[in-house]
């Protein structure tokens, strides 16, 4: 029998509150934030490193055994799946939410086929018999676009491209229709055409799902494409979020406006033989046991007080717009260090 869950509009499908996430003493995300609506893309970006992956782990209770959730709650369509047992969180687990990982060769069974670790995933929440299984197997094949799926169901993931491989990973993720799809850097390794088709197929599973996607990427230009709204990180805290438009447009936090700056832009006709790409001056450092600022050591705007208080994300302008940076705030909405 599926989870059962608490369903109500008004209520966000995914709703992360203050989430602490610790290695040992190492706080890795620190006091983070997340909602994400049904039919929704939020994008999560950040340097690697930044917290996001731990975050995505988080959510499915995936940490390594080193890893642990220090405070904070995760609610599932208004349950907080940090109180649920083991037994139902796997019953979740690729049913009411699924994740599609970073890297698809390590994350397929190289000794069985894809066919058999499609139908295994859709048998684990659903009563179907094998040929039932099969059968729906081969039409998942079909909706991600795999020539020949009946003929692919029989081969093993070393015999598939990465762009296969990445497609079989999402076929098993939506094979039980899932209500929130986590998919941590789906394009990774693949080809620019490739990326692509696998970004409008995650696109139009979305909406003919009506599932929430949570897209974490480091991919600027994958984000201004595909996201709804984006929640930039940087050393494990939320420094800046607001709707991809209104992002791109006017972006205010340090940081974001760095990684704006940085990514390459076509229409600037700048070659490198023309001179280098603009960068965030700095090292990423850690910000465990930091007390101000984490970006403080690499901004060029930096205060007195940057460096002794840690600013929180707080409301300014319009469109759900959170800035942690009291420093670069819109003059009519003027922040103070809290």
């Amino acid at each position: 029998m599926p989870l059962e869950f608490p369903v109500g509009d008004e209520l966000p499908l995914l709703d992360v509150r203050d989430l602490v996430i610790q290695f040992g003493d190492t706080v890795a995300v620190q006091g983070l934030d997340l909602t994400i609506r049904r039919g929704e893309t939020l994008a999560l970006v950040g340097e690697s490193g930044c917290g996001k992956s731990a975050t995505a782990l988080a959510l499915l209770r995936l940490l390594p055994p080193a890893g642990r959730v220090g405070q904070g709650s995760i609610r599932f369509e208004g349950r907080d799946i940090l109180k649920l047992t083991e037994p139902e969180m796997r019953r979740l687990r690729g049913g009411a939410i699924s994740m599609i990982f970073q890297e698809p060769m390590t994350s397929l069974n190289p000794v069985l086929t894809i066919g058999q670790q499609i139908v295994e995933a859709i048998r684990e929440h659903e009563s179907l018999s094998y040929r039932a299984a099969r059968a729906r197997a081969v039409e998942l094949l079909d909706l991600v676009r795999i020539p020949s799926a009946r003929r692919r169901f029989d081969e093993y993931p070393h015999s598939l491209s990465g762009g296969m491989r990445q497609r079989v990973m999402i076929a098993i993720a939506v094979a039980c229709q899932p209500r929130l799809l986590i998919a941590d850097e789906p394009t990774t390794a693949l080809d620019v055409t490739i990326q692509a088709q696998v970004l409008e197929l995650l696109d139009t599973l979305r909406r003919d799902l009506a599932m929430g996607l949570l897209l974490i990427t480091h991919d600027l230009g994958v984000v201004a494409d595909w996201a709804d709204r984006v929640v930039v990180m940087y050393a494990g805290r939320k420094c800046e979020e607001a709707p991809v438009d209104a992002l791109f447009k006017a972006p205010l936090h340090p940081y974001t406006r760095g990684l704006i700056g940085c990514a390459p832009k076509v229409s600037s006709r700048l070659h490198f033989r023309d001179g280098r790409l603009p960068e965030i001056a700095g090292n990423v450092t850690s910000a465990a046991g930091e007390i101000g600022c984490p970006f403080a050591p690499r901004c060029s705007s930096v205060r007195d007080a940057c460096r002794l208080v840690r600013p929180d994300p707080k409301p300014v302008g319009y469109q759900d717009h959170l800035l942690a940076c009291p420093v670069h705030a819109p003059a009519d909405h003027a922040l103070a260090f809290s």
